[in-house]
């Protein structure tokens, strides 16, 4: 039996997907999207527009308010607290309660948090909501000295954006160049650069404590002694940027499974038939039983809440290309499409003598995985020739001079 009512739980691109997904499908029932900020609104601003103040609170919005009122989609206001199974009802954190036939976890994760001496200082800040990016832009000042604890995609975009806002910028991570997975080496270590030529001191390694010493934070860094001696790295601001906690509550009121996210099938259905969860929480368990990589990417999110819709209404899922991502830092636009870290090797396209786009090939020289800085119109060409499986040389994919869009004809 068809569901009468659904209740959307998050506001990011998952969730509002969703919900004009199940209206484009037909749905005639209520829908309902509850969300402690309210209207849904796009994260990957909060990191650069919204943060340097190009964009306003409402240019981030994913749709005008009447969109909602057009289509019929109610918004509330309110945090989720926890979800009776047994009777489809959502606990809101004011005491109400809202009843559905079909309920999806569209909340996200959580920002991590650092597990040592004073990793959890409030003084500490992350980037996950448009308040973080409000508090963040205003400890954004010229000549401020600012600590990033993660070099990966948040962390290099926040670096990139505070040094544009006139601060002193150092970069700490772990690995000796972040990204390799996502982009291949040849293409990360180019970015990885990009910090340095701005201005950025970047640390290899992991603090070890952080204390506020009531004029500033030092911060303890494995390894790393300083001309006079000192081990400790002192600033102003301390912005944590080391990824996100997928365990989920409001799944664990619900008694679904968890592992590394919440599990769920093709469709986004949880180990409830009634309850559904997309997004970063949202962890697929194939049929056979093994599990996917989780994606943290905005397109993923945004097929995630189609095909939970096309699966709430019982309807045939919707197929997508291979998983496309992509960042901007420091003037330049990244891109990635497929596996750029599965066995095979990488062929390196070169433009006046630095790599431009790498591409992944399996042994058996079937293109998986590309990436490209600055080569959106040649990403998009290689995910073409990625989805369609088509042949095609390492010599022709390393030359620049022969054009991406022709051999993906």
């Amino acid at each position: 039996m068809a569901p009468q009512s659904v209740l959307i739980i998050g506001g990011g691109i998952s969730g509002f997907s969703c919900a004009r997904e199940l209206r484009q499908r037909g749905f005639s029932g209520t829908v309902q999207i509850i969300d402690p900020e309210g209207l849904p609104y796009d994260r990957p601003p909060l990191s650069k527009e919204l943060l340097t103040g190009e964009f306003s609170e409402d240019d981030t919005l994913l749709a005008p308010p009447t969109w909602y009122e057009q289509n019929n989609v109610e918004v509330l206001t309110g945090r989720v607290d926890r979800i009776d199974p047994d009777s489809m009802t959502a606990v809101i954190d004011d005491g109400s309660t809202i009843h559905a036939d079909a309920i999806v976890i569209a909340t996200g994760g959580q920002a991590r948090q650092l597990t040592i001496p004073g990793g959890d200082d409030p003084g500490l800040l992350t980037l996950r909501t448009k308040a973080d990016a409000k508090r963040l832009r205003e400890a954004l000042k010229p000549g401020v000295r600012v600590a990033i604890i993660g070099a990966g995609l948040i962390g290099a975009e926040v670096a990139s954006t505070a040094v544009t806002c006139g601060c002193e910028v150092t970069l700490i991570d772990p690995a000796p160049v972040p990204l390799v997975p996502a982009v291949g080496a040849e293409i990360a270590e180019v970015l990885h650069e990009m910090h340095r030529e701005k201005g950025i001191e970047v640390f290899t390694g992991l603090p070890t404590e952080i204390v506020h010493t009531g004029t500033d934070y030092a911060i303890d860094l494995d390894g790393h002694h300083d001309t006079e001696g000192d081990h400790k790295i002192h600033v102003d601001l301390v912005i944590v940027a080391v990824g996100l906690e997928v365990y989920c509550p409001l799944a664990a009121s619900a008694e679904l499974d968890q592992e590394g996210g919440v599990l769920v099938d093709a469709g986004g259905r949880t180990t409830h038939q009634q309850i559904w969860a997309i997004g970063d929480i949202a962890r697929e368990r194939h049929a056979d039983g093994s599990l996917a990589r989780r994606h943290e990417h905005w397109e993923s999110a945004a097929n995630e809440g189609q095909a939970a819709a096309a699966s709430i209404l019982g309807q045939e899922l919707p197929t997508f290309g291979s998983s496309w991502f992509w960042s901007d830092r420091h003037g330049v636009h990244v891109e990635g499409i497929g596996e750029m870290s599965a066995p095979g090797t990488t062929v390196v396209r070169e433009v006046d003598g630095k790599p431009q786009m790498a591409f992944r090939l399996t042994p058996q020289g079937t293109v998986i995985g590309a990436a490209a800085i600055d080569g959106g119109m040649a990403v998009r060409a290689a995910r073409r020739i990625i989805d369609r499986e088509k042949q095609v040389s390492a010599e022709d994919l390393a030359n620049p001079a022969v054009n991406i869009k022709k051999l993906a004809r």
